[in-house]
């Protein structure tokens, strides 16, 4: 049980503070009782400018966790394998696949990571932990794996394939999440969500037995979701008892909006620059510090 955990967002679409930077990307920071861990990297243009800003030193890290192959994830990882040979990267072998985003005519846009990074990756395999099924990295803290697709209302969350022509559509089976348990309750780390929302929490709350979340913070990828699809999100929010509501990334503007009239306690920004903090309480029930 994790008893202290600091979670800082260190790339993001937004950014609320100088002097860091902001790009279409993704890359969070987690300490949690010691222990150092790198989740995503963003496109790589502003994850080490904005480390250094937020006075992170990323070779402290202990592990590295990739929660899918799509560039603006895995772009900052280039080179940094290298100066963190002592670490482990926990990935899905699928997110070495080329990925493409269908566009009206081709060419259509490849997306995946880039050939540098795919062989990085290859190089020191010694070091990766290939996470297919859920696969704790220490105590209290894990990756979840492939996630099984359960829902109706739920898919990838755009046109996503795995071939230049766009024939092949993408399961994007290498989608994981990070969840931690720690004394304030169930704290969720998501990439994309391109599992979806609904479906990742479903199947944490069966690996660890749970049915409240403390915490779900990321990207959720619901811009082209459905007013179903946003509804059964909200009401799986609600039905797990869900305190702090902290949609970012791949969200959506409108998503963000409507997660904010739903959750106006639980909801916050997520921004490059905010930290989260969860700590036990003297009475062991934990709370939450924010502080950006």
């Amino acid at each position: 049980m994790i008893r202290q955990l600091r979670v800082t967002v260190a790339v993001d679409n937004l950014v609320r503070k100088s002097p860091l930077l902001g790009e279409h990307g993704w890359a969070v920071w987690v300490e949690a009782d010691g222990q150092r861990v790198l989740f995503d990297t963003g496109q790589g243009r502003v994850l080490r400018p904005n480390l250094e800003a937020l006075e992170i030193d990323v070779r402290q890290a202990d592990a590295l966790v990739l929660s899918h192959g799509h560039y603006d994830h895995t772009g900052g990882l280039a080179g940094m394998l290298n100066e963190l040979s002592h670490a482990r990267l926990y990935v899905h072998p699928a997110a070495l696949e080329p990925k493409y985003s269908r566009g009206a005519c081709p060419p259509h846009r490849f997306i995946g990571m880039s050939d540098r990074v795919a062989a990085d990756i290859r190089r020191r395999s010694s070091a990766v932990v290939w996470t297919t099924a859920p696969t704790e990295i220490a105590a209290g803290l894990f990756v979840t794996g492939e996630i099984p697709r359960r829902t109706s209302f739920e898919d990838v969350g755009g046109p996503f394939h795995l071939n230049a022509g766009c024939t092949q559509p993408d399961p994007l089976i290498d989608d994981q999440a990070m969840y931690m348990e720690t004394t304030a309750g169930l704290v969720v780390l998501l990439g994309c969500a391109h599992a979806g929302v609904v479906n990742t929490l479903d199947f944490i709350a069966k690996l660890t037995g749970r049915n409240r979340f403390h915490a779900v913070i990321g990207g959720m990828h619901l811009q082209r979701a459905s007013p179903e699809r946003l509804a059964q999100t909200v009401a799986a929010l609600r039905r797990y008892q869900v305190e702090k509501v902290v949609p970012g990334h791949c969200t959506g503007g409108a998503a963000c909006a409507r997660l904010w009239a739903e959750f106006p306690d639980g909801w916050q920004e997520c921004a490059a620059g905010c930290r989260l903090e969860f700590a036990a309480s003297s009475s062991s029930t934990g709370r939450v510090r924010r502080r950006t």
